[in-house]
């Protein structure tokens, strides 16, 4: 069976017919004439279906062409998403396209108002023929707020000129610009509160300990998180360059995802990884089937992650998670990323992030402190060899032993270059006596840096403690079972253990301990875990010499009751 040609359609409007008579007769039995008396028809039959062709005599070709292209301009302005609308001299709005259609009342009267108030500025710079000057002829913006629902509204409005140039109406185009502005409101309050972040006063920071920097610091950014972002649940780390880890400086409503270990890696760690790794923001809608996810909030179901830039590097990362559907969107991802590089900044101007520098600035001074060390050493032996020879000869022993103490001055120098800036034990070293109620106390120092347990042991041994050492976890965990401490010192970040299970093998045989930290540093949550087990102190690095011993008196002292 042939397939049915689907018929074609010709319009022809009235008097056209009988002119094309000779024209049209082939088609009468082919296609479908449909004849209309008017222009107006002609259009409507236009709209209505789509025609083949149109017959039209000379006379009605003009304006069936001009009304069609008019047609199809209101069609358009019909379309778009902006009211659009003409206002008169008084306000009135003599014609409007469906969106304009579409707004309350108050909207259309606000709109009237603003117009009209546009023509009556139009109309001031009116030249002496009555028309309006063409350096005035530019569009005025206006802005209102809807009196009821705090939807915030843009328009513009430009002069409407008749042939002659004389002014006669307004032309409007009007929009609603609620989620713009409140994204900008949001990105206003966000730079507010991050130049509050990195307001802090020298003189203020360099008066408090590292621990309560830390403290102002986290507070700060977590009311900023919770009043203007809206985010209760939520994760700061730290990238370690050393390790690449990314390590956890505060949490706040999560569980799952601070104890679980990441990396800066694009695989196998996370979304929080895959954005330290790129430092490309992530929107999780799906968590069941995000190839990134691992559980952080209970029943999650988004989540929003952004690096922590400084410089345009990757410093960390803040992971925020809600228990809401689709809770967060682009606009959501652009403040949070804003807020983020405030965070980096003013990490940075706490000093907190000493990693990398302390890194650096170590292993000059360790390289300068190698080169001298030997030939110092040979000064004080072939100086201390000359005071024997000498015995007699004070005048000279003085001078000699002089020497030595010089260059026992200068060694110590070199030890406290290779601690970090101002000194493991804060700004400077000075001279501890012997303290009576630690003297003879029996205590293990436990860190991975050798001049951290050295210059720890030296303040001790001052106060006349018996002072062991320990490098890793491994050693001290055997040296607590060998010897029976009056105190157990430990950083929380250790090879072969943590800082936790140093504190557990100890407080298993009752003895006591402080853990120490460097600027703020908590991976694995040791200090949470050991407070809630019965920790005595906490100690936040750099750290003065007369804070570690009172620290130290008050643990030995509660150990006792």
């Amino acid at each position: 069976m042939q397939e049915q040609v689907k018929q074609r359609k010709i319009l022809v409007l009235s008097g056209a017919q009988a002119q094309f008579a000779d024209l049209l007769e082939p088609f009468q039995t082919t296609c479908e004439i449909i004849t209309v008396d008017s222009v107006e028809q002609a259009l409507a039959k236009l709209q209505e279906c789509k025609f083949d062709a149109v017959f039209s005599e000379t006379c009605n070709f003009l304006p069936l062409e001009r009304a069609n292209v008019a047609d199809q301009a209101t069609t358009i302005l019909n379309t778009i998403g902006e009211g659009v609308c003409i206002v008169g001299p008084e306000g009135a709005i003599t014609w409007a396209n469906r969106q304009m259609e579409r707004f309350d009342l108050s909207v259309k009267q606000s709109v009237s108002q603003w117009s009209q108030q546009a023509y009556k500025l139009f109309q001031q710079h009116l030249a002496p023929d009555g028309k309006v000057t063409e350096k005035h002829l530019s569009s005025r913006k206006y802005s209102f707020t809807h009196p009821e629902t705090d939807r915030y509204f843009e328009m513009i409005s430009t002069p409407m000129l008749d042939s002659q140039g004389s002014l006669t109406h307004i032309a409007t185009v009007v929009w609603e610009a609620t989620a713009s502005r409140r994204l900008q409101q949001r990105i206003d309050a966000i730079d507010k509160a991050g130049r509050e972040l990195v307001r802090l006063e020298a003189d203020a920071i360099t008066t408090m300990t590292v621990e309560q920097r830390i403290s102002l610091l986290q507070d700060k950014i977590i009311r900023y998180a919770r009043e203007l972002l809206h985010f209760d649940h939520f994760v700061v780390r730290l990238l370690n360059r050393q390790t690449n880890q990314l390590e956890v400086l505060f949490g706040v409503g999560l569980t799952g995802d601070q104890e679980t270990e990441l990396f800066a890696h694009s695989q196998n760690n996370g979304i929080t990884g895959y954005v330290a790794a790129t430092g490309r923001s992530y929107i999780c809608n799906n968590p069941e089937n995000d190839p990134h996810y691992l559980p952080g909030l209970d029943n999650a179901r988004c989540s929003l992650t952004v690096p922590l830039r400084l410089h345009d590097k990757v410093i960390g990362t803040m992971n925020v998670e809600s228990d809401k559907e689709a809770a967060f969107n682009e606009d959501d991802r652009q403040v949070a990323d804003i807020f983020g590089r405030y965070i980096a900044v003013s990490l940075n101007i706490l000093n907190l992030l000493v990693v990398e520098r302390y890194q650096t600035t170590g292993q000059a001074a360790q390289n300068f402190c190698s080169q001298l060390a030997e030939p110092l050493s040979q000064i004080m032996t072939k100086a201390s060899l000359l005071m024997e020879d000498y015995i007699g000869h004070d005048d000279l022993r003085q001078k000699l032993r002089a020497i030595i103490d010089h260059i026992t001055e200068i060694k110590q120098s070199l030890k406290d270059l290779h601690i970090a800036p101002g000194g493991i034990l804060g700004a400077g070293r000075k001279s501890v006596s012997s303290t009576p109620d630690l003297v003879g106390k029996h205590i293990l120092v436990v860190d991975d840096e050798q001049i951290i347990r050295q210059t720890i042991s030296d303040v001790l041994q001052n106060s006349g403690c018996i002072v062991d050492l320990a490098q890793d976890g491994r050693e001290a965990n055997s040296l607590i079972g060998q010897n029976r401490y009056d105190l157990v010192i430990s950083d929380i970040k250790l090879p072969h253990a943590s800082g936790y299970e140093i504190f557990a093998a100890a407080h298993a045989v009752n003895i006591p301990v402080i853990l120490m930290t460097g600027f703020g540093y908590d991976p694995n949550h040791s200090i949470v875990r050991a407070n809630r087990d019965g920790l005595s102190a906490v100690l936040y690095k750099p750290f003065k010499a007369d804070q570690l011993l009172s620290t130290i008196q008050k643990a030995v002292s509660t150990a006792k009751k």
